[in-house]
């Protein structure tokens, strides 16, 4: 048989793949495995070899005095080089020989650099994990289904507003959810979760250890094994003072939507693009269209090509030039219907402080432009009327005064005279005068009449009708004077008319033809009617003398204005038909030329 040859033990140390050392008494390194001198750069260690393992610790103070106690110890320690820092750890034990006497030290040293670079990420992972909950005011909660045993983390308990040595069941975990529809729901999910596994988010009140009440976010996600949940993770945000903010954002939204709705105004935001992103009630109600409608489109969706376009390069302009319109008229047109606004533009500006938009508010004006063109038109009535007023007193004024002045004269020559043949001639004359101021006041008082009868007296009149009876009331003049008459006016015209007035225009303009008919032609009258959309248009021509209304265009409606040397003529029927027809809200306008004739239009109002 072979002998196996016995191999040295310090050879046999130098082999082992652990990192150990054998020390005596005083600390001397004796030998080590190639491990554990790799570990100090050591080079082998022979006879000439006096190597001090405390030189090797100097970190270890009491290395000396814990070896000379003679029992076991392990410590950590850290060795520098220039590759970094190496963390060991190292166990000592007695050495002992043959006969139990300690003659040194076994050193046994492992690298635990790894352990601890792992032990270290884990504390920094833990560190920025309690920032973030801390920061985000997150925590986190566990729950073994099986030990039934509910575990909070420093910020779940600081949500509660507990001491970090309190731990929870699961019964007092939900009480203190607000009792009712929070405590409800926070025990519906957690049960559901455990029995139906489903995950849960739920935002509800909590109510803390010292009574607040706070609002929270709990999540929960069950662990399953075997088809079965055998825990529940999941984590507790404390919303309150986003909730709080949510709620005075929302109130204030609501306070903002209400006034913008209830403002009489059309309100509307637009975006750079013109596009609107805010419209208010009026604006809807406006369009005829909702909100949803109209929010994302531009003015050429809703108005025709030109207002759009008009609209946009308003826009644009206040956003580019950061101008703002105030106040400015406009006029749209939508579906027909014209709308007067008074529109203010201004530019709108993001927290950033540059242009996001433009604001535009729309006060419809339409009401107070009809009543700023009723006071117009009334205001030229007045004067209008201010002016007849001041001519009709005028009128009055000389016509009394001429008559009072004769009959002051006449009465001077009655007195004065004694002949009787010639008193008896001034007194004829004071009673021709007398029926002369007579039939001036009854002239006045047919003026006064007129102006003061209202449409209330009109009806409905067939003109042909009232023409044919007004010309054979006239029939005797026309044959006198033989006059011919066409009359061309069609039998269904009717007008809206003052019966008497009717009949006076229409004798009075005739028979002016015939009293101003030409003697070196056969009098031809013509009477002609057309009706349109404004109204019914008649005409009264003749072919007689004519008017120069270079010279008398101004006059001829005037009261006794006369422009032939007629003896019978008074100049009042003209007067008399203008003020009948414009007192019938109509007009009259004369187109002459001398010695060729003459037309009176006369327009109807047929507004009742």
């Amino acid at each position: 048989m072979k002998t196996v040859k016995r191999i040295d033990q310090f050879y046999l140390l130098k082999q082992l793949p652990s990192a150990t050392a054998l020390l005596d008494q005083k600390g001397i390194l004796l030998d080590a495995s190639s491990a554990w001198l790799d570990i100090f750069g050591l080079p082998p260690q022979d006879n000439t070899s006096n190597t001090n393992v405390f030189s090797l610790y100097k970190e270890i103070l009491d290395l000396e005095l814990r070896l000379a106690e003679q029992k076991s110890f392990t410590l950590e320690h850290q060795l520098e080089n220039p590759a970094g820092i190496r963390y060991l750890k190292s166990s000592f034990a007695p050495w002992f020989d043959d006969k139990e006497n300690v003659i040194g030290a076994i050193i046994q040293t492992d690298d635990i650099t790894s352990e601890v670079k792992k032990e270290e990420e884990i504390k920094w992972l833990n560190t920025i994990l309690d920032t973030k909950m801390e920061v985000s005011h997150t925590g986190w909660w566990e729950f073994d289904v099986i030990k039934e045993e509910l575990t909070w983390c420093k910020e779940t308990k600081r949500i509660h507003q507990v001491p970090d040595c309190f731990q929870p069941t699961t019964i007092e975990a939900i009480d203190f959810y607000k009792t009712g529809y929070s405590q409800n729901k926070i025990s519906m999910l957690f049960h559901n979760s455990i029995v139906n596994h489903q995950p849960f988010d739920a935002k509800v009140v909590l109510v803390t250890f010292e009574g607040e009440e706070r609002w929270v976010r709990v999540t929960g996600k069950p662990v399953l094994k075997n088809g079965e949940a055998i825990k529940i993770y999941g984590t507790l945000k404390d919303i309150h003072e986003k909730v709080l903010a949510e709620t005075k954002v929302q109130e204030h939204q609501q306070l903002l939507t209400t006034l913008v709705d209830s403002l009489p105004l059309n309100v509307y935001v637009k975006d750079l693009n013109t596009r609107k992103i805010l419209v208010n009630k009026s604006e809807c109600n406006y369009l005829g269209k909702t909100a949803e409608e109209i929010i994302g489109t531009t003015d050429f969706d809703q108005y025709d090509e030109e207002t759009a376009k008009i609209s946009r390069e308003e826009d644009l302009n206040v956003m580019k030039n950061l101008t703002p319109i105030i106040g400015k008229e406009t006029v749209s047109i939508l579906h027909g219907k014209t709308t007067n606004y008074l529109t203010s533009k201004i530019p709108y500006f993001d927290l950033e402080g540059k242009v996001c938009g433009l604001i535009g508010v729309s006060l419809d004006i339409t009401p107070m432009k009809r009543k700023e063109e009723q006071l117009r038109d009334l205001i030229k009535v007045t004067s209008l009327q201010n002016q007849k007023l001041i001519s009709f007193a005028h009128i009055v004024s000389h016509n009394l005064r001429s008559h009072s002045a004769n009959f002051s004269m006449l009465l001077e020559f009655l007195n004065a005279e004694n002949d009787p043949e010639e008193r008896q001639g001034i007194i004829k004359m004071l009673s021709q005068a007398s029926d002369n101021l007579l039939e001036t006041l009854g002239n006045l008082n047919e003026v006064v009449d007129i102006n003061t009868k209202t449409s209330e007296t009109k009806k409905p009149l067939n003109l042909r009708r009232n023409i044919i009876n007004v010309l054979q009331n006239l029939s005797a003049l026309l044959q006198k004077n033989g006059s011919h008459v066409i009359n061309n006016v069609a039998e269904n015209i009717q007008v809206n008319c003052v019966p008497a007035y009717l009949d006076s225009i229409i004798l009075n303009l005739v028979s002016n033809a015939v009293k101003y008919k030409s003697e070196n032609r056969e009098s031809l009258i013509t009477i002609d009617a057309v009706q349109s959309k404004e109204g019914v248009l008649l005409s009264i021509s003749d072919n007689g003398i004519g008017i120069n209304l270079e010279k008398y265009g101004d006059k001829v409606f005037g009261m006794y204005k006369t422009f032939h040397n007629r003896k019978d003529a008074k100049g009042f029927g003209l007067y008399l038909v203008k003020n009948q027809i414009e007192a019938m809200g109509g007009s009259i306008t004369v187109q002459s030329e001398v010695d060729k004739g003459t037309t009176f239009n006369v327009y109807f109002n047929e507004e009742s």
